[in-house]
């Protein structure tokens, strides 16, 4: 009837008369299939997909945080791998608020007494103040071309991202709420960067030197658990302790512990290998194994080459 209704419409008919033709007659009034096709504010809007949703970010201001995630509302109805961790780990980045603290340093003149008499100076003054760098990442992938999920979850490496993936799952689990404030960068995202930070294309968030695109490997993981700054900073210090403490069951650590604390990598990379002693890629571990096969093979060689040099020797000083 709905249908019929709805063809006599597109086609200028008036409702009832296409409903009389199209359906025997009957003696029971229809007045709400009349009203449903005539009021339009009683029309139920579009169903919005999930994909739709973790595409459109929250109205939130900056500082405010998204309340604890289920993740089991993310991850419910994925039936194909890549797909689910993009979206879960999109999710968790639209949901953390994107500050930091900026330290500032301002040289000023000042006169202080030196033996008696006064001198002037100039001594440099740090400043701490609260930064808000949620617009650097949309005008980073508005420069690439990209739509934002694209850019800031696709351009990280598959398995790092599948690694990732499962450790902040149990952790979400754990109840520590995670969130990632920075994902994949490219050299102009990097370039824009504040703080202590690599050089532009050096970046293991994914600098041209490391890869690029599809080759990030670090991300930067906190708390959102919290009203407050000062109440997430403490829940994201516990959540920092537990990775340092079950990320190595993930193939997950911090590199740079207190220098950079946010920032997590995979344990068998070159970043993480470099800052921790006694730590070796698979890459650095096949090519000392090639140096040492190679050493032993030259050390056969010389032993041997001066083995048949000795016996030479002693057969040219023996009397003819």
């Amino acid at each position: 009837m709905s249908l019929a209704a709805a063809d006599a419409v597109a086609a200028g008919k008036p409702v009832t008369q296409t409903t009389a033709e199209a359906t025997p007659p009957s003696h029971d009034p229809e007045p709400i299939v009349t009203a449903a096709l005539t009021d339009s504010s009683d029309v139920l809007p579009p169903e919005t997909s999930p994909e739709q949703l973790a595409k459109s970010p929250p109205n939130r201001g900056p500082g405010d945080a998204s309340p604890a995630l289920d993740s089991t509302e993310v991850i419910d109805e994925c039936l194909v791998v890549d797909p689910c961790i993009d979206r879960y780990l999109w999710v968790l980045y639209q949901r953390t608020p994107k500050e930091d603290a900026v330290r500032t340093q301002e040289q000023r003149k000042v006169t202080v007494r030196k033996r008696g008499k006064p001198v002037t100076v100039t001594r440099t003054f740090t400043t701490v103040a609260d930064e808000d760098f949620s617009w650097k990442d949309p005008k980073a992938a508005e420069k690439a071309g990209m739509p934002m999920a694209d850019y800031v979850i696709g351009g990280m490496d598959r398995d790092f991202k599948l690694k990732i993936f499962h450790m902040l799952h149990v952790a979400q689990e754990a109840g520590l709420s995670p969130g990632i404030t920075s994902g994949f960068r490219d050299d102009y995202r990097q370039s824009i960067a504040s703080g202590l930070k690599a050089a532009n294309d050096r970046s293991y968030h994914g600098g041209s030197f490391r890869g690029g695109y599809g080759h990030g490997l670090a991300a930067d993981i906190v708390s959102v658990n919290g009203a407050t700054r000062a109440q997430r900073l403490t829940s994201t210090e516990i959540l920092w302790k537990w990775i340092d403490a079950h990320g190595n069951e993930f193939g997950i650590g911090r590199p740079y512990l207190d220098r950079d604390p946010p920032h997590v990598a995979p344990i068998d990379g070159k970043e993480y290998a470099d800052h921790h002693r006694g730590m070796k890629t698979p890459q650095a571990a096949a090519t000392a194994k090639s140096r040492h096969a190679l050493a032993l093979r030259n050390d056969h060689s010389t032993a041997k080459h001066a083995r048949t040099a000795k016996s030479s020797k002693v057969r040219m000083s023996r009397p003819a």
